[in-house]
């Protein structure tokens, strides 16, 4: 057993009571190696931005739990190294699917944990999510759980048909799950495609797609129904087409990618939305830059060549995301 306090993490609970009073959102970006870890830290440390590091099944997987406890706790001290005194940092297991996957991360120094039952019948929903919070609650580990389904595709999570979470039915679930704070759905998904081009509109100037409007009007239903209590959007990738164009610019094919507006997120983040997700675009950042340098410059074979650009272009990324979008620059002096 490992405490994340031990490896100077902090939970969730603290920083989103001081978000949905400060009317901003904590960025929580998904990461899957060094450099995009780097990346994160480096714009967080420099802008004194809270921040949650969110590591999907996949990821775990794709890192090794051992290497990724102590990546976490260099996180940290990076952190410290770079003048950040005392870093807010998360270490989240984002899309845990089973109490075993949400156990072992507990028990591995993860100091957030989301399980996700959205999929199951809603009492089955209910009773796996009050399972994992229990558990978690004995090592102050804070749980996030979700209610309504996100359509989409990432990672382990796909789904073709999204339902928007039902406003009646937040009071009952969080009570009873004991969860600490609650994912909706309200017209977000997952992936680089959130949006079939038959749910969007054209630009008549550009020919680019413009998506639906996210339903506020669910989110502000369930804001008043449960007042303060803080609430996840996932799938929340805004898919800069300036990525989007250099990939295909340099050999890539993505054809009618579209993500959330960042105008939408900015107004979501005023609210008791307190946690925005954040993954295809760093993964755009970081596979435009390589593209590019890989055609434009054909005989480059040294990684640090084209990861250490990739690396300072997430950074961009995660700054304007943090100041632009999210307003937690400066949040956690």
């Amino acid at each position: 057993m490992v405490s994340y306090k031990e490896l100077g993490l902090v939970n969730t609970r603290e920083m989103f009571a001081k978000a949905i009073k400060g009317g901003y959102a904590i960025p929580a970006f998904n990461f899957n190696n060094m450099e995009q870890l780097q990346a994160i830290i480096q714009a967080a440390a420099e802008l004194k931005s809270p921040v949650i590091l969110q590591v999907s099944k996949g990821a775990r997987n794709y890192a090794n739990q051992t290497l990724l406890r102590y990546m976490a706790q260099g996180a940290v001290e990076y952190a410290k190294e770079l003048g950040w005194e005392h870093p807010q940092i998360v270490l989240h297991l984002d899309h845990g699917d089973s109490f075993e996957l949400c156990k072992s991360c507990v028990d591995f120094g993860f100091s957030s944990v989301m399980i996700d039952g959205s999929a199951l019948p809603y009492e089955e929903n209910i009773a796996l999510s009050k399972k994992v919070a229990d558990y978690a609650h004995q090592y102050d580990v804070t749980v996030e759980a979700e209610l309504g389904v996100l359509a989409g595709v990432e990672d382990e999570v796909s789904a073709e048909q999204s339902h928007y979470t039902r406003p009646e039915e937040v009071i009952d679930f969080s009570k009873r799950t004991g969860c600490d704070s609650l994912a909706i759905s309200i017209g977000t998904s997952h992936g680089a495609y959130k949006f079939k081009p038959e749910q969007c509109t054209r630009d008549p100037k550009t020919g680019r797609l413009v998506p639906p409007p996210l339903a506020f009007g669910v989110l502000h239903e369930i804001e008043k129904r449960l007042p303060g209590f803080p609430i996840v959007l996932h799938g929340s990738s805004s898919v800069p087409q300036e990525y989007v164009d250099m990939i295909n610019a340099h050999g890539g094919k993505l054809p009618d990618a579209v993500g959330i507006p960042e105008e939408q997120l900015r107004e979501a983040a005023k609210s008791a939305v307190c946690k925005i997700n954040i993954d295809s675009d760093s993964r755009l950042a970081m596979t435009a830059t390589i593209r590019r340098i890989f055609d434009e410059q054909p005989g480059v074979f040294d990684p640090r060549k084209y990861l250490g650009p990739a690396r300072d272009e997430m950074k961009k990324l995660y700054e304007h995301k943090i100041i632009d979008v999210l307003g937690s620059n400066g949040k956690a002096e």
